[in-house]
Order: C-alpha cells, then structure tokens, then sequence
C-alpha cells in the first residue's frame, strides 16, 4: 500500500441476478463486458490503489479476476432485489480488512454505466483524499425546466416558476446524479452507513458518459455509441481467427454450369496475411462453408482451416486451448450472425465495415475496409503495430 497518503480501493458491486436484462454485468459495450469496463476505468484513474469486484456469480468472478480485479464474494443475503449497494460495500470493505488490508478512501463504481470517465473519477478521490470534500459524486449540468405531476394528473413547476422562462445564459445550471460512482471517506461511510455524508462535492461529467443500462434499449444505445466512439487503433493480441465469406471474400459467389463456385479474394489480404505469418502470429480461418474454395484459399494462404463446422464457438475454444493462447488475447473477425457465439468469447470482436448490424454492434472495433476488400489486411497492420 502507499506510503504518507490515504489508500484507496475502487469497489464494484456486481451480481449475477437482473430482471430487465438477465446476467446484465456481462452483456459487452465496444465488445467489452460491462463488469470489465468498469475494472478498467477504475485501472485508469489516478490515485486508485486496488479494485474490488463484489459477486454472488462464477462467471463474473472469473471474467472480474482475469481483468485483475480482487473478488469478493457476495453472500445470498446481500444478493437479492431488495439487498442495497450500502451492505454490499460494507462487506466488501470487511472482507479486504479480514484479508489485511485498510483503506481511508472508497471509490464506490457501477458496471452499468459504460462509459465511466476515469479522469473525473481521478478528480473525485483527489477531492476526498486531500480534505476538499467528505463524499463526491458524478452528475452532468442541466438547464431542463423540470416538473411533477400531482395526484389529480396536474403538473407542477419543480425548479422555476411556470410563469418565467429565463435564457439558458441567465439561469444557473442545476446536476443530475448520473449514478455512474460515488468517492467517500471510510470511516464516515462505516458511520453513516450511506454514499452521503459531511460535506459532498459534485464531480462534473459531461452528458454522452452519463447514459446508465437498466434496460435493453439503453444497451442498445450504449453499444451503438460505442461504435461511434471507440475505436482503437491496435489490437493488442496475440492470435487471429477469422471467418471466410464475408471476410476474406466480398461475400458474393459465382455459380457455374456444373454448380462450381468462384468467389473473390483481396490480394491485399494475401499480403497481409503473409505479414502476419512472418510475425509469427498464429491465424486460422473458421468457417460453416464446406466449399472446397475455402480450404484452396487457405492452402494457398498457407494457414491452418477449419471448414464446414457449425459449432463455431467450440471449435474456437478447442482451437485456442491447443495453441495455449487466452480468449482475451485473441481477436475474432466476423461479418454476420452466426460469428457472434465466437466473438463473445474473445477479447478482441472484430467486425468489417459492411458487417450486419447486430455484429457491428458487439465489436470491440469496427474496420473501415469491407470484407474481400482489404478488412483483413486492416487487421493484421492494427495487431503488428501492437
């Protein structure tokens, strides 16, 4: 622990049970498990000494662990609906004391807001640890006229009055809590038993890192602005697995006479894969086609081919434990449905720039080239520049 300064643990409550989206914690923004986002943006904020992630679930013990995270694990009695965020973070911060461990600041982070700002969490607990606040929260400016509804179905002006609609320039803004974290003292936490307490401060964030999951269309959003806003310029894996049609061609065939196939390849691709070959970065392809133009072009490309195969996330699994490469480290390139079982189990989801929707929108990055057209070579030049 640091020296001459209070410590301070981020703690991520996380359970397995959700009503409105089932096993929520794990569905992927940016191709990135909710839980996992939240890990990093913890990670990356200054002043963050250790993360905590406060599970009744394996799975998302296991996912929380291998980010890098300390699991704790949550019992029934603090797992259900009714169990509040407060017990959860108290027998968190129990446990880590059990375990040795005392920390003077707690930064108390949700995994279901996505896009949690790591500097304004960094701003927060300098707040909390240099004496300039008790408890900080995350809210965004709004100048919205805000109103209630009274029992009679009436609306009741709640921060103006009805009849005076001040400029936006002559009003002051007021906050919403986002609900995105919460930085506190310890202590007055163990004594309050709440996120507020003594003097609170209010951490500015900005609107598009204020949008918070509870339902299936907000995760919808959430996946879509992800496409629009992170895109990551390498890839930092250590294999490749990619799919056929769609990928490595443009996705249209020709038919002959006898009922032959002819489809069209990028030489760029070729190159590429080439690249990749010299680097020594395994790649295989993974397709349901069972053409004998998948296995000719692999053959010629001079990598490893599972054809016909219809199972593709196992075949992926089996494939990655022989080659003893992690899933995290490896990227999956797709272009339609049936590459989202693989993509799901991969750290790195890829998907071409003509790619179906409901690909695009579970990519961890999306490429700007269309597939048969150069998206392999893409690719490969992102994960060699890692």
């Amino acid at each position: 622990m640091p020296e001459n300064r209070p410590a301070t643990v981020a703690i991520i409550p996380a359970r397995g049970g959700s009503k409105q989206i089932p096993r929520k914690n794990l569905e992927r923004v940016g191709g990135v498990p909710l839980v996992v986002r939240a890990v990093h943006a913890a990670q990356q904020a200054a002043g963050i000494d250790a993360v905590a992630v406060s599970t009744d679930d394996d799975e998302i013990a296991a996912v929380a662990e291998a980010a890098g995270a300390c699991v704790i694990r949550r019992p029934a009695e603090l797992s259900g609906d009714t169990a509040s965020s407060e017990a959860a973070i108290l027998h968190a911060l129990d446990e880590l004391e059990r375990a040795g461990d005392r920390f003077e600041v707690v930064a108390f982070l949700q995994a279901t807001s996505p896009f949690l700002p790591s500097a304004a969490l960094s701003h927060a607990v300098a707040d909390v640890r240099q004496g300039r606040a008790d408890s900080v929260f995350s809210a965004m400016e709004t100048y919205g006229f805000l109103w209630s509804r009274r029992a009679d179905g009436t609306a009741e002006a709640i921060n103006h009055e009805a009849e005076h609609r001040p400029r936006r320039q002559d009003r002051e803004p007021h906050y919403l809590e986002t609900g995105a974290f919460y930085v506190f003292r310890a202590d007055g936490f163990r004594t309050h038993r709440h996120r507020f307490f003594g003097r609170i401060g209010i951490a500015r964030v900005t609107e598009e890192t204020a949008i918070e999951i509870d339902d299936a269309a907000q995760l919808q959003a959430a996946r879509a602005l992800a496409v629009l806003h992170e895109q990551p310029e390498r890839v930092p894996v250590r294999a490749v697995v990619t799919d056929f049609d769609g990928v490595h061609t443009d996705d249209t065939a020709i038919i002959d006479a006898e009922g032959g196939e002819r489809v069209r390849v990028s030489r760029e691709d070729g190159m590429g894969v080439a690249m990749l070959r010299r680097a020594g970065v395994p790649l295989l392809i993974l397709s349901t086609e069972v053409n004998t133009v998948v296995r000719a072009r692999a053959d010629k490309l001079r990598v490893p081919v599972l054809h016909g195969v219809d199972d593709k996330e196992s075949a992926l699994r089996q494939w990655a434990s022989e080659q003893d490469v992690p899933l995290a480290e490896i990227a999956y390139l797709g272009n339609d449905v049936n590459d989202l079982p693989a993509m799901r189990i991969v750290g790195w989801p890829v998907a071409v720039a003509n790619a179906h929707p409901l690909v695009r929108a579970e990519a961890r990055v999306v490429l700007g080239r269309r597939g048969g057209d150069g998206a392999v070579r893409e690719l490969v030049e992102r994960v060699l520049s890692s």
